[in-house]
């Protein structure tokens, strides 16, 4: 891919989602769209309530428009090789824009969780049986429309062993990775700037990734992606003067799983997302643990970045802490994919 159109993208995804901030912000303030902070998370966050919220519609407009003009530009380049009348019938068009339509999608049911929370004052929002059924239409939807065009290999890309066949077991298993990778970003929503920083650096391994295997228009997505969340830490790192509350952080997993199944490569999570699948798997095991040993506690308090803040560690700190060991987790997805 031109690196011209790279540094657009990248560039349009940065201005539009920091620009907007300046706007955006000072709304949700009039609006009242604070965080309330009643029953999660440490005591000492009660600090932050009141911090405006939704603050995710910044970077989801940003990476949105960017990622259709990279598209357009890159079509317009003659760089896709098909004739422009076929375009929605080829598969990687199919994948750019199901993956942008599932991000938005899950995005979405984050608005309605967040609506709950601020305007109708319950501060968990949706119930989790509301919102796992909501995820599982959409990842219906997405697995559905991705066969309807065309996508049908049941092969999943397993890092440093190689290819599985999955067969009739291959969308349950595809299924649980989406559904599982979205809630496992918003679990790491947790703190000042942490979401936003571990998704930029993961995106920068999926541009890598992207650009190792050809994948041009998911490329342009990763960029997107990344240009996004660094335009948000302009608002959000620490301290934050606006949270992206689950709009947010389930449009950052949509996109996440938009770029991990428009290369071919979910299983390629576990590694970029390593922290993600950290935060997941520690709230699983605390559960477990607790019920096995009627009420002892594994960790301080989950999710983990939660456990590193009762023992000392600044949010700057567990932030760089985690964005570093996802940093190494796209090391290896990339040393992964040079073997392929």
């Amino acid at each position: 891919m031109k690196g011209g159109i790279i540094l657009i993208v990248a560039a349009a995804a940065f201005a539009l989602t920091s620009t907007l901030g300046i706007w955006l912000i000072p709304v949700l303030r009039r609006l009242r769209y604070g965080q309330t902070i009643n029953d999660i998370g440490p005591v000492w966050h009660h600090k932050k309530e009141g911090t405006p919220t939704m603050g995710g519609v910044l970077f989801a407009v940003g990476i949105l428009t960017a990622s259709c003009i990279g598209w357009a530009m890159y079509r317009l380049g003659g760089g896709a090789g098909e004739p422009p009348s076929d375009f929605l019938l080829r598969r990687d068009s199919a994948r750019f824009f199901l993956g942008l339509g599932m991000a938005a999608a899950f995005g979405g049911i984050g608005f309605l969780d967040d609506y709950i929370k601020v305007v109708k004052k319950r501060n968990l929002g949706l119930k989790e049986s509301q919102k796992l059924i909501l995820q599982c239409l959409v990842t219906a939807c997405y697995l559905t429309a991705l066969y309807a065009f065309g996508d049908q290999s049941t092969v999943f890309f397993i890092p440093f062993w190689g290819i599985l066949d999955a067969g009739v077991f291959y969308y349950p298993i595809a299924a649980f990775i989406i559904v599982g990778t979205v809630n496992a970003v918003n679990l790491t929503d947790g703190l000042d700037g942490l979401c936003s920083s571990v998704t930029f650096v993961a995106a920068l391994g999926m541009m890598m990734v992207c650009s190792l295997l050809g994948f041009h228009t998911t490329g342009i997505q990763a960029t997107a992606l990344a240009g996004g969340c660094l335009g948000f830490l302009v608002w959000n790192f620490y301290p934050a003067k606006v949270f992206m509350g689950d709009l947010g952080s389930m449009f950052l997993g949509g996109m996440m799983v938009a770029l991990a199944f428009g290369t071919g490569t979910p299983v390629l999570l576990a590694l970029v997302g390593i922290v993600y699948v950290a935060e997941a798997l520690s709230v699983l095991i605390q559960r477990v643990y607790f019920k096995l040993t009627h009420g002892e506690r594994l960790f301080k308090m989950t999710p983990i970045h939660h456990h590193f803040e009762m023992s000392g560690y600044s949010e700057i700190q567990i932030t760089a802490l985690f964005s570093l060991l996802t940093a190494a987790g796209c090391v290896l997805a990339v040393l992964a994919v040079r073997r392929m």
